[in-house]
């Protein structure tokens, strides 16, 4: 990797707040850091949501206070700022541990912020603008009602609805001016919080994730299946997936292809119980390492039905980088990075119907053509996603960043 001459200052404070549960979030944020670190001298300011649970959390009043305003936090976050002599902050999640104060301390100190947005946080309280099974971006425009009725925060009403007003008091405070930049990572996200009229266009900009992608491509294999990799969620598309291939079986009998679900969720029970029902879904839970890599290589596509919009979809990249081609829901960022007859197929979110026709025209499609397909997913993911590109982009929006504090 050749290192990208950084913007002044060099140093900067990378802030997360670590989740309950690993996930691709973190998976990403870690990389950010360590893309980072060839160009700047990175110190890391990390809170734990472990940190609220066992014997030693504190009270559940507790947590609500420190939800709107956690002093600790604050202290923390200001004695890795001045250790590490930063001039400007990047941060991510940031609650619930963090909490708002983190952004009040950075405008006292006149400190620039760059906010990368993974999910519609800060500006929802689950993060994903989804209630029930339906999109719901009243959110977007400080309308949380849905929302606190649907329990989104950590499935429970009066946690949401805590949630729901500090983000309210949040948005009210000001202190989100200390934010110079926010990194949306589609420009679908870009253009869904600008047109809220809450944030500055010309503080939000897009940066797509970068990928390291495999020096060769895989030797391809198609052993005639369809993969699903991700998070077993309502949010991910799993039911209506499920509904998809019962409808395959019932057109197509014993030639319905068989469907892999690789992945963890709270939609488990519901996947077994379709894997009894229905011999052509199998469940493999979660993979990694060669159990992933033999799952995306023999794979014939990799199909991510997702409900919510999705910010941008990293499993797209994993498909790209073993040559697959992808049948996605146009939703949200995917529509972006998935190109219709191109590298896969669009399908409209939530329409089981609209699945069972990709996967039956994927069927139909000869094997050079899928192959062909797969290997312009590559391509794409070779093109668009690198490592040396992206640090100049983020250098841009940086100095823009330190430019306007």
């Amino acid at each position: 990797m050749v290192p990208v001459s950084p913007t002044q200052p060099r140093a900067l404070l990378h802030v997360f707040n670590r989740y309950l549960f690993r996930g691709g979030e973190e998976l990403i944020v870690d990389k950010i850091h360590d893309d980072l670190s060839t160009g700047h001298n990175m110190t890391w300011c990390r809170f734990e949501s472990s940190e609220w649970t066992g014997a030693a959390a504190p009270s559940k009043l507790g947590q609500a206070a420190r939800l709107f305003y956690n002093r600790g936090a604050r202290r923390r976050f200001e004695t890795a700022l001045d250790a590490s002599g930063a001039g400007a902050a990047v941060f991510h999640n940031i609650h619930p541990v963090g909490s708002p104060s983190l952004y009040h301390a950075a405008l006292e100190r006149g400190l620039p912020l760059v906010q990368f947005l993974h999910n519609y946080r800060p500006f929802s309280v689950g993060g994903t603008l989804h209630v029930n099974g339906r999109l719901e971006p009243n959110a977007l425009y400080g309308n949380y009602w849905d929302e606190v009725r649907a329990g989104a925060w950590q499935n429970s009403v009066v946690k949401s609805a805590l949630f729901a007003v500090m983000l309210k008091a949040l948005h009210r405070s000001g202190w989100l001016q200390s934010v110079k930049a926010w990194v949306a990572v589609s420009d679908f996200m870009r253009q869904k919080l600008i047109a809220t009229g809450s944030l500055p266009a010309d503080r939000v900009h897009t940066l797509r994730h970068s990928w390291n992608a495999l020096p060769r491509a895989p030797t391809s294999e198609d052993a005639g299946y369809y993969l699903f990799l991700g998070r077993l969620a309502d949010t991910k598309g799993v039911t209506v997936l499920l509904d998809a291939w019962d409808r395959l079986r019932q057109q197509l009998g014993k030639n319905t292809p068989l469907l892999h679900i690789a992945g963890e969720g709270p939609l488990e029970d519901a996947v077994q119980q379709r894997v009894r029902t229905n011999p052509y879904i199998g469940q493999l839970g979660h993979v990694g390492g060669e159990t992933k890599r033999e799952a995306l290589r023999r794979c014939r596509a990799v199909i991510v039905p997702s409900t919510w919009w999705e910010p941008l979809g990293l499993v797209v990249y994993e498909a790209y980088d073993y040559s697959k081609p992808v049948l996605a829901a146009k939703s949200g960022g995917l529509g972006e990075i998935v190109h219709h007859g191109v590298t896969g197929l669009h399908h409209e979110p939530g329409d089981a119907d609209s699945i069972v026709h990709d996967v039956q025209q994927m069927e139909s499609t000869p094997a050079s053509t899928r192959q062909t397909m797969g290997s312009a997913g590559r391509q794409w993911l070779l093109r668009e996603t690198g490592t040396h590109a992206w640090l100049q982009r983020f250098e841009e929006i940086l100095a823009t960043a330190v430019a306007t504090a």
